[in-house]
């Protein structure tokens, strides 16, 4: 029996009437794009999160990049973020002409290290970027702090972070921006590519909605120039539907990884998980110096296992300009060598995961 990492064919067979319904409407309405689906999605996640705006884009790469946009940072401008997430981070930065600036990582959840944050200040930065890695909320009382106190935006990538908390405060309603990607395999997926964008500031979320639309508020009117970035009408509907039971897919992944936690033997590193956080598990991820040959082994056995991140991005090729080299940031770069993501979804199988861990643990 195979174990993939993430089987998107057990949640669609358990909701397909109710998309069908979904998906029919929407096509009988013949509005496809930035149509009622997606400003009843846009309320609807504002409302979670306790937001006053949100606005949906085409990915989340593209969430990232309009709101550092919109937020005035460009040209010249550095952003401080983490070198242990997926390259999209660095490179929503880089789209619009400003530099990420790495910082290492906390050994415990992965997360960018708030007290390594200020020595990387200069008169050029202007706003951090936290990654809520795999889940895990990043500490962002910390963050907050440290951007108020040097006047600096921030702009939380919430990718993998879909109702994670702290203090029952949800991921993307701390910094000025929260960004979220609705890829089909994320706690949030859609039938395809898919973002937004939370905001607390009207003027700014303005100017995201001319961003994304040609940098034209209708009309045929072009104030600025933009991009093509509209979330559609299916892909709102999709998530609609499956947004009525967020909670309920965010507690299996949850009870998913207690049953991981129980059952793995110490030879392993588990995911830690802070007081007071809720994390989300998007990834249940281990640690183990010998991850390479529980890799193999889990192979052999027909289980699917993937290394999120192999290479961090202060040393990948793309951004070799910017001059790091091995050993700028020691915790992220170990990490990469030891991280190995098991297979987790909501409707992952108790006795699969059983299996698993009995075969990492013989491994």
């Amino acid at each position: 029996m195979i174990v993939p990492m993430v089987d998107l064919k057990k949640q669609f067979n358990d909701i397909k009437d109710e998309l069908f319904e979904m998906i029919n409407e929407i096509l009988e309405s013949s509005q496809y794009i930035l149509g009622p689906k997606v400003l009843e999605l846009e309320k609807r996640i504002a409302e979670y999160h306790g937001a006053t705006e949100a606005v949906g884009v085409a990915s989340g790469t593209d969430a990232l990049h309009l709101s550092i946009e919109a937020l005035g940072i460009g040209e010249g401008d550095e952003v401080i973020t983490t070198p242990f997430t997926f390259f999209a981070t660095a490179e929503a930065i880089l789209y619009t002409g400003a530099t990420p600036v790495f910082v290492d990582i906390e050994r415990e959840t992965m997360n960018i290290d708030p007290r390594k944050i200020e020595s990387a200040i200069t008169e050029r930065t202007k706003a951090v970027l936290p990654v809520h890695i795999f889940g895990h909320p990043a500490q962002m009382d910390k963050i907050v702090a440290i951007a108020k106190k040097h006047n600096l935006k921030v702009i939380e990538d919430c990718a993998q972070s879909f109702g994670a908390a702290i203090q029952g405060r949800r991921t993307g309603s701390f910094g000025d921006a929260g960004c979220f990607s609705f890829y089909p395999s994320k706690n949030l997926g859609a039938f395809g590519d898919g973002g937004m964008v939370l905001l607390n500031d009207p003027a700014v979320a303005a100017d995201l909605r001319k961003l994304r639309n040609h940098g034209s508020k209708g009309s045929y009117r072009h104030e600025s120039v933009g991009f093509n970035s509209r979330l559609d009408e299916i892909q709102a509907g999709v998530l609609l539907v499956k947004m009525k039971r967020i909670e309920e897919y965010n507690s299996k992944r949850r009870q998913k990884a207690a049953l991981y936690g129980k059952l793995l033997s110490n030879r392993v590193e588990r995911p830690a998980e802070r007081a007071g956080c809720t994390h989300v598990y998007h990834q249940y991820t281990v640690r183990s110096k010998k991850r390479d040959a529980i890799q193999k082994r889990l192979r052999d056995n027909n289980v699917s296992s993937v290394i999120y991140y192999p290479i961090p991005l202060h040393l990948q090729e793309a951004v070799n300009f910017l001059g790091y080299t091995k050993g700028d940031f020691p915790v992220a770069e170990e990490t990469s060598e030891k991280v190995l993501s098991l297979p987790m979804y909501p409707e992952l199988e108790d006795t699969s995961i059983a299996r698993i861990a009995d075969i990492i643990n013989n491994a």
